[in-house]
C-alpha cells in the first residue's frame, strides 16, 4: 500500500511563529464543515461628513466639556478616559511570588486621522495618509522622550466588531513604562536571532517569503504585505519594511510614502474581499524607547481581522484556542491568494 505523503494544504499540522515563539494548529480539511453559528448584522446607515453628535468631529464637545478645535488634517489629544496615567505613584505587592502587582505609569492618546467623519484609512487620499504616518512618527518621538516611558504602542481598532467606540476615523497610542507581554516576546526572539546571525529575523523571513511568493499580498519598493506562515486570524497580514529600520521616525520620505501606499492597498483589499468596511485591529511593533540601541528590531505592523467566510461570519477564539493553542482552518496560502485577487480600486461602501 502506498504511503500517504504529508501535505500542508490538506493535513492537520502546527506552524511555528518565530516572533512570538508560539505554535498555531492548522486544520485545512475543516473548511468543508457546515456553519450554523452566529451571523453578524452588517446593515449600516450612510454617515455624514460631519456628525454633530460625534465627540471626535471638529468643533464638537468631548467628555467633560472639552471642545475639539476645528482641525483640518489630523488631531491628537490625551484620551479623556485613559487606561494609564503619568502621575501614578510608585508601589508594589509581592506575597510569596504568587500575588504580585506593580504600579504602571503611562499615557494614552487618540489620533483622529481626518476631520471627515465618513472616511476610513482605505478612503484617505495619499497625502492625508502621509500626514497620519508623520503624526505617528512624531508621537513616538515625543512620548519616547518622557523619562518614565519605555514603549509606545500605536494601533487602530476598526469597526464595532473590534470594540471601536466611535466610527470616526481614529487610532490610539498607549505609552507604557514596561514592555507589554507580547512585545517583550518579540523583543527576546529578535534579540536572540540577531545575536546569532548579525541581521534581523524579519530580514531573513522576508527573503524566504519573497522567494516563495505564495503568501504575498502586495508590495512596493519600501514595504511588503503578506499573510504570515504562522497566521492565526483568517486574513491576518504582516506589513514589513524592506529595510530593517527599528522605528517609524527612522523612515525617510520615500519610506513614509511607501508605508502610506501599502496601508491603503491592504485596507482597500480588505474592504473589497467581502464588500464591507472590513473590521480589524492593526498596530505597529517597533523598538522600545528606553534610550538604548536596538539593531535587532525590525519595524513591522500586524493586521488582525476577525471575518472568516463572509461579511457575516467571524472567527471566534473559544474552546481549544482559549485553553490550549490557536487554531485556523483556511491556510495562510489560500488567504493570501484571495487577498491578491482583490482590486485595489476602492468602491463606495454604504455605511462607511
Amino acid at each position: 500500500m502506498q504511503a500517504t505523503m504529508f501535505n500542508l494544504n490538506h493535513h492537520p499540522h502546527r506552524r511555528y511563529n518565530p516572533l512570538s515563539r508560539e505554535w498555531v494548529l492548522v486544520s485545512p480539511h475543516r473548511t468543508q464543515r457546515p456553519w450554523q453559528g452566529q451571523v453578524e448584522n452588517t446593515a449600516a446607515k450612510a454617515k455624514p461628513a460631519h456628525d454633530p453628535t460625534c465627540y471626535l468631529c471638529p468643533g464638537n464637545v468631548r467628555a467633560g466639556g472639552v471642545h475639539n478645535p476645528n482641525y483640518e488634517h489630523t488631531f491628537v489629544f490625551t484620551n479623556d478616559y485613559a487606561a494609564l496615567l503619568l502621575d501614578t505613584p510608585d508601589g508594589s505587592l509581592d506575597q510569596g511570588g504568587l500575588l504580585r502587582a506593580e504600579s504602571e505609569r503611562g499615557t494614552c492618546r487618540v489620533v483622529c486621522f481626518s476631520p471627515r467623519h465618513d472616511l476610513t484609512l482605505a478612503q484617505l487620499d495619499p497625502l492625508a495618509l502621509m500626514t497620519v504616518v508623520d503624526v505617528w512618527a512624531e508621537q513616538y518621538t515625543e512620548l519616547g522622550k518622557i523619562e518614565t516611558i519605555g514603549y509606545v504602542q500605536i494601533f487602530e481598532n476598526r469597526g464595532e466588531m473590534m470594540g471601536a467606540s466611535n466610527p470616526h476615523p481614529h487610532g490610539q497610542i498607549w505609552a507604557t513604562e514596561e514592555l507589554p507581554v507580547l512585545v517583550a516576546r518579540e523583543a527576546e526572539a529578535q534579540h536572540d536571532y540577531y545575536a546569532e546571525h548579525q541581521h534581523t529575523l524579519l530580514t531573513d523571513y522576508l527573503e524566504l517569503e519573497m522567494k516563495d511568493g505564495t503568501r504575498l499580498v502586495c508590495a512596493n519598493d519600501q514595504w511588503v504585505a503578506l499573510v504570515p506562515f504562522w497566521a492565526v486570524w483568517p486574513f491576518e497580514t504582516l506589513v514589513v519594511s524592506r529595510q530593517p529600520v527599528t522605528a517609524l521616525p527612522q523612515l525617510d520620505q520615500a519610506q513614509r510614502s511607501g508605508l502610506a501606499d501599502i496601508l491603503k492597498r491592504v485596507t482597500t483589499r480588505y474592504d473589497n474581499l467581502f464588500s464591507v468596511s472590513f473590521p480589524y485591529s492593526m498596530g505597529f511593533h517597533q523598538a522600545p524607547t528606553d534610550g538604548q540601541e536596538h539593531p535587532e528590531w525590525h519595524l513591522h505592523a500586524h493586521f488582525y481581522p476577525p471575518l472568516l467566510r463572509s461579511a457575516t461570519v467571524r472567527k471566534f477564539m473559544v474552546g481549544f484556542e482559549l485553553l490550549a493553542e490557536p487554531q485556523r482552518d483556511i491556510t495562510p496560502e489560500s488567504a493570501a491568494e484571495r487577498l491578491r485577487e482583490q482590486s485595489e480600486e476602492h468602491w463606495a461602501i454604504q455605511g462607511v
